[in-house]
């Protein structure tokens, strides 16, 4: 009958098994396990001590511990520092597992004891074994293993029962506990002895190993090199395991990698004589890592590998209407290049550069070219790249030598003929380090490109076949010679209308999707879409826009998740209660003619703008006062109006000497905005003759447009954006240089529409249409 253990102290061990005969110190820690502890040694009891699974958990329960422990007797307690109690027990009896009472403070468990060897009866088999096992022990403990103590040395001689010295062996063995706990449950005393001298038979012929590479490593060592004693052990370890192989091997093998390259001869030879240098040296050598890394960086580049153009057109143009909106020009160039790849093989490929402000979708249209056409895509942002050596790479020889951006992205791609991404090409910088932009005139000259040499590749590589696209907000900040290599295309601030169309057909649906939502959670109504352009952003992009849409998807989220409505509808009307305050109110007209105040269109970054100019006169001394935060160009342009007034004033209703009598005051409102440029000549000129003649000028009209001396309008750039600056204002009359009519093709019909658009060559053309009806300001 086996002796039944009832709520004896229980104590989990992580990573460690107590075998019987065996004498072991535990750290203990947990509170549980210390409160089962002393109540074991206040009542002078057993405790039974169990191994956990898995040593993570903090508080065990039956699944968590194995089936079979060891009842056992506390020796010796220590308290150390750190709340830490070191107990040394000795293992008596093996007990299984039945039951586990978790006391809340304390462990306590049920059991049952396994007899340690049946009857004591020793066959001769058994003894043959257990004289095996001596031995083997004898050997690995000769092998220099070291076992903490004597003691369990002296257990093995004096003991006689196979079971007892299997025990004991193992708990002087360096063993997993998960092998331990196998040996523990293994009650059969011969088969467990068996289980042990087969441990024993394996530990030592790893030692066996482990001695005879030492022995190889110190025949080949100086043992004042310490470093050399470590890489050569490295190298036998490697060697004993079959994973290096020969020099001359590895060489060859290379070469066999290159030949299947395809290079041309110069390239092939230069690669060959480096892995004959290669070859020659010792692997142990700096240089050799450098070869070596060198030569595998080459094999890893595509040489000859290629995408197959996708040369449906209808195809292409699905994809580039479904990604983007408008972008006319962009998707009619790509569907021109692909035009042309069918009836002849080109070698080069344009080379263009997007020009806009942010938030057009300058690098998302690149995305949906390079899907269209069926190639791999590689975006590499050119922004405060100041180094010429991120194009080009470093030589070879520098420590930490690598190829260059444009080599890299080739490697990414894994194709001849990616589509790469230059983004933000007019954000180079200089510096002593080189010029970037100097670095890139070889890359993108489609008459050099297909020779192109970076200073760590340092072999001629074939770039023709990438189709190059570049991205910048402004031309002018583009080096000439770089500006000169590339087909410009111009993408204009976006209209309301469009922003409506993109924001209905693309940004409201992939916000629904990034947060959750349907259309049915969440339906944002069209004149809220218009508000929310209109009254929040001010932008030629759409990256604000996209913002707001997503600041209203997580505010339905939220309300939805709350439970206070099942979903949320935004209007007009309750728009503000959830995207606060309006933030930007646009100048509308004023209410009837003025005099001295003109209204004046111009470009920003954000799109286009109004401006009024308003323009006082007293009584001084003939100063000319410009305020308003303006730039020289500007105050030059105001000079120039002030010169025509003068040079005509005998035909005009003012004083011949006014400007000896009169101080002339112009300003510009919103003085904290800097402003700049010729385009308000005529502006400054009509009012400061409204002011000076008392002539009302019409509150619908807007103008635009550089003057001179002789009173010639000159043309303007940024025509589309200031239309639609003059439509949201609510002008009827819109005046511009006669000789951007031709710009007018830029401008959406719907935006033309109720507009009517005068272009003039002279100042006296504005006059004509600017004063109010029924006045002049001529004599």
């Amino acid at each position: 009958m086996y002796k039944e253990i009832n709520k004896m102290p229980m104590i989990p061990l992580r990573g460690m098994v107590v075998f019987p005969n065996m004498v072991a110190s535990l750290s203990i820690g947990r509170q549980k396990s210390l409160n089962s502890l002393e109540d074991a040694m206040t009542k002078d009891e057993m405790v039974f001590f169990v191994t956990q699974m898995d040593s993570q958990v903090e508080t065990p329960s039956d699944k968590d511990l194995f089936k079979m422990g060891t009842v056992g007797k506390v020796k010796q307690v220590l308290k150390l520092p750190g709340n830490v109690t070191h107990v040394i027990t000795e293992g008596i009896t093996r007990a299984r597992l039945t039951k586990v009472y978790d006391m809340g403070t304390k462990f306590f468990a049920d059991g049952v004891e396994v007899p340690q060897d049946y009857g004591g009866f020793v066959s001769p088999e058994d003894r043959a074994l257990m004289k095996l096992g001596f031995e083997l022990h004898e050997k690995y403990l000769a092998l220099g293993t070291h076992v903490p103590g004597s003691e369990p040395v002296v257990n093995v001689l004096s003991t006689s029962l196979p079971g007892q010295l299997a025990d004991i062996i193992c708990s002087s063995l360096s063993l997993p506990y998960g092998q331990k706990q196998d040996l523990l449950e293994t009650e059969d005393p011969t088969e467990r002895l068996r289980k042990v001298v087969d441990i024993l038979y394996y530990e030592i012929q790893i030692l066996d190993i482990k001695k005879e590479i030492e022995e190889k490593v110190k025949e080949r060592i100086d043992k004042t090199q310490k470093e050399y004693y470590l890489r050569e052990k490295i190298k036998t370890i490697r060697e004993e395991l079959g994973d290096v192989e020969d020099a001359k091997d590895e060489a060859s093998e290379f070469l066999m990698k290159i030949g299947k390259l395809n290079l041309k001869k110069e390239s092939y030879d230069h690669l060959a004589r480096e892995v004959h240098r290669y070859s020659n040296m010792s692997p142990s050598s700096p240089d050799a890592s450098v070869i070596r890394s060198y030569i595998e960086y080459i094999i890893s580049l595509p040489w000859t590998e290629a995408t197959d153009d996708n040369l449906d057109l209808k195809k292409a143009e699905e994809i580039l209407d479904r990604d983007h909106y408008g972008m006319k020009d962009v998707k009619e160039r790509m569907l021109e290049f692909l035009a042309v790849r069918q009836t002849v093989k080109l070698n080069n490929a344009p080379i263009v550069c997007l020009v806009g402000p942010p938030g057009v979708g300058k690098t998302s249209i690149a995305r949906s070219i390079a899907e269209a056409l069926g190639r791999r895509y590689v975006r590499m942002s050119l922004g405060g790249i100041k180094d010429e050596s991120e194009i080009r790479g470093h030589r070879k020889t520098y420590i930490g030598a690598m190829a260059g951006r444009i080599i890299d992205a080739m490697k990414q791609a894994g194709t001849i003929n990616p589509l790469i991404l230059l983004d933000k090409v007019d954000k180079l910088s200089t510096s002593y380090h080189g010029d970037p932009a100097s670095a890139l005139l070889e890359v993108l000259d489609g008459e050099q490109n297909s020779t192109f040499r970076d200073h760590y590749v340092e072999i001629p590589y074939d770039l023709s076949h990438v189709l190059f696209i570049c991205t910048a907000n402004f031309a002018e900040n583009i080096p000439g010679p770089l500006y000169d290599r590339m087909e410009i295309i111009n993408l204009s601030s976006y209209t309301t209308e469009e922003k409506f169309m993109i924001t209905k057909n693309h940004l409201y649906s992939k916000q629904l999707k990034l947060h959750g939502l349907n259309k049915t959670k969440l339906k944002i109504s069209d004149d809220a879409i218009r508000e929310i352009i209109s009254s929040y952003t001010r932008e030629a992009g759409v990256r604000q826009l996209e913002r707001y849409i997503g600041k209203l998807c997580r505010k339905a989220v939220k309300i939805i998740f709350d439970g206070q409505r099942k979903s949320v509808s935004v209007t007009p009307k309750n728009l503000e209660d959830y995207l606060g305050r309006k933030k930007f109110m646009y100048d509308k007209i004023y209410d009837k003619p003025q005099i001295g105040i003109v209204r004046g269109l111009a470009w920003t970054s954000a799109g286009g703008d109004t401006l009024s100019v308003e323009v006082n006169t007293m009584k001084g001394k003939g100063k000319l006062v410009l305020t308003g935060n303006l730039g020289d160009v500007m105050k030059e342009s105001a000079q120039a109006a002030m010169s025509y007034i003068r040079s005509v004033s005998d035909k005009l209703k003012v004083d011949e000497d006014f400007y000896k009598e009169k101080d002339v005051h112009i300003h510009i409102p919103e003085g904290a905005v800097p402003k700049d440029g010729p385009s308000a000549g005529i502006t400054m000129a009509s009012a400061m003759i409204s002011a000076l003649t008392n002539v009302n000028m019409r509150n619908d009209v807007a103008m635009t447009g550089e003057i001179t001396l002789r009173g010639r309008v000159l043309p303007i750039g940024g025509l589309k954006e200031k239309v639609l600056a003059a439509k949201r204002a609510g002008i009827v009359k819109v005046i511009i240089p006669f000789e951007n009519e031709r710009d007018m093709e830029d401008i959406p019909d719907n935006v033309k529409e109720g507009m009517d658009f005068v272009f003039v060559k002279e100042m006296s053309e504005v006059l004509e249409n600017v004063t109010a009806k029924g006045e002049s300001v001529w004599r």
